[in-house]
C-alpha cells in the first residue's frame, strides 16, 4: 500500500502562485508513474499533470506553461508549482500514485484562486 498526503492548497489571487506537494510514504518502491487531478464543485475529476518514473512530464493543455511538475524521489515526494492561477484553476487537487495495477490517491488539497 501507499499513502499519500498533499499540502500547499490555499487562497490566492489570479496571476498568483502556489506550489502544491504529495509525499509518499508505505510501499513507496513500487511506484511508477505519479499525477495530479483536480475536481471543482459540480465537475468530475480531470488530469492535470503526470511525471514517469523517467521523469517524463506530461500536462492537460489548459496548464501547460503555467504549471510544472516534478518529483524528489529521494524525499518520495512530488509537487505541483502552479503560476499565473486563474479562477478555473480553483478546485481540490489530488495526487496519484500508480503502480502499472493500482491507483493511490490523496485526501486532496484545496486551491482557490479569486478574480
Amino acid at each position: 500500500q501507499v499513502q499519500l498526503v498533499e499540502s500547499g492548497g490555499g487562497l490566492v489571487q489570479a496571476g498568483g502562485s502556489l506550489r502544491l506537494s504529495c509525499v509518499a510514504s508505505g510501499s513507496t518502491f513500487s511506484i511508477k508513474h505519479m499525477a495530479w487531478y483536480r475536481q471543482a464543485p459540480g465537475k468530475q475529476r480531470e488530469w492535470v499533470a503526470a511525471i514517469t518514473s523517467s521523469t517524463s512530464t506530461f500536462y492537460e493543455d489548459s496548464v501547460k506553461g503555467r504549471f510544472t511538475i516534478s518529483r524528489d524521489n529521494a524525499k518520495n515526494t512530488v509537487y505541483l508549482q502552479m503560476n499565473s492561477l486563474k479562477p478555473e484553476d480553483t478546485a481540490v487537487y489530488y495526487c496519484n500514485a500508480n503502480d502499472y495495477v493500482r491507483d493511490f490517491w490523496g485526501q486532496g488539497t484545496q486551491v482557490t484562486v479569486s478574480s
